[in-house]
Formats: structure tokens, C-alpha cells, sequence
């Protein structure tokens, strides 16, 4: 299979760095073809200016958007890593999200206003990591918004069949055999 993994931390000393090593490993030990969308590294530009309107309204996608749409187009399962910094995606990642799941390409409307998804057929995973411990996410229903968010409210919405989303809480306070657990946690599954 094919797996496009779109990643986004700022430390490449992160937790985040070892579970996109971790996965990436995996997957091509696998036999799983793999291409990995640094967000950082590549200095993607995550915001939705007045220049990506133009060019939607005038029936095209910017090239820099056009260029990521052609990884996911490849793409059998678009793996998402990245920290939950205030319940929610760090910028960088909501701002690909906002930037290249464009009306277009990720969805569509019918005539009747129906939604129309159009990446039917892909499938998605989505880890998280947060610094505070995941039994607090759990209690408070934040890992259940997190997830409906995401889940629903980007893949679905487009047709993505969400594999698993999975959280790595309590991240600072981790020891390195929980961190290790998380790691093995991390590619069961997909590789």
C-alpha cells in the first residue's frame, strides 16, 4: 500500500520525531511504499490568504496546494502525526488542512446542496500526542471532541474511512518504557 504521512512538530528531538521514525520504519519494513510531508522542515505556508481565493475562484488550485493534493491523489492511507497544543491541531496541520482539502478536490456540492466527499476510497490514521496524561482527555470528553473534529469533521465529511485515531497522553512525564509501549502501540496495526 501506499502511505502518505503528513507530519507536523517543530523539535526534530520530539516524541512526535520518534513516532514519525517509529511509523516510517514500519511501514517500509512492511513492504508499504511511504512518502513523509514535513510540514516544518518544508516551511509550508499554512495560511488560507486572499491569493488561494483567486485562484480557486478562478477554477485552479495554487501551485504549492496543487503539488500537495498529488501526494494524497497517490495515497492509499494519509497518516496524520502531530501534538494537541490547546485541544486542538497546531496551526501548521489545520492550516494544510484548511489550504488542501479544498471544495474541489476533498469535497464537492450537489445541486441540492448535498455534500459530495470526494476522496472515497482513502483511509486515514491520526496520532496525537499531548502533554497531559490521556486519562484527564478521557474523563472531560476531550479526546471524543478531538476525534469528531477530525474524524467527522475533516475525513468523513470527505469520504476518508478513519482507521484509528490514537492518542499518546502524558508525554513530559512519560518514562522510556512507557514511551517505548507507545511507540510498539504506534505501527501494531498499520505496518
Amino acid at each position: 500500500m501506499k502511505y502518505l504521512i503528513v507530519y507536523a512538530h517543530p523539535n526534530p528531538n520530539s516524541f512526535n520525531s520518534a513516532e514519525l521514525q517509529t511509523l516510517g520504519s514500519a511501514l517500509k519494513q512492511g513492504g508499504h511504499d511511504v512518502r513523509v510531508r514535513d510540514l516544518y522542515a518544508e516551511k509550508f505556508n499554512p495560511v488560507l490568504g486572499p491569493s488561494d481565493f483567486q485562484a480557486l475562484a478562478s477554477g485552479s488550485f495554487p501551485a504549492d496546494i496543487a503539488a500537495e493534493q498529488s501526494h494524497i491523489r497517490w495515497a492509499d492511507v494519509l497518516v496524520f502525526l502531530y501534538p494537541v497544543w490547546w485541544a486542538g491541531m497546531p496551526a501548521m496541520m489545520k492550516g494544510y488542512v484548511d489550504r488542501v482539502f479544498l471544495k474541489g478536490f476533498a469535497y464537492d456540492y450537489g445541486r441540492d446542496g448535498s455534500i459530495v466527499p470526494l476522496l472515497s476510497g482513502k483511509k486515514a490514521a491520526v496520532f496525537s500526542t499531548t502533554g497531559t496524561p490521556s486519562e484527564f482527555y478521557e474523563k472531560s470528553g476531550m479526546h471524543k471532541s478531538m476525534r469528531q473534529t477530525a474524524d467527522e469533521g475533516i475525513f468523513a465529511f470527505c469520504g476518508v474511512e478513519v482507521l484509528r485515531h490514537d492518542f499518546f497522553g502524558g508525554i513530559p512525564s512519560s518514562t522510556a518504557e512507557q514511551r517505548a509501549a507507545m511507540l510498539k502501540r504506534l505501527a501494531s496495526g498499520l505496518a
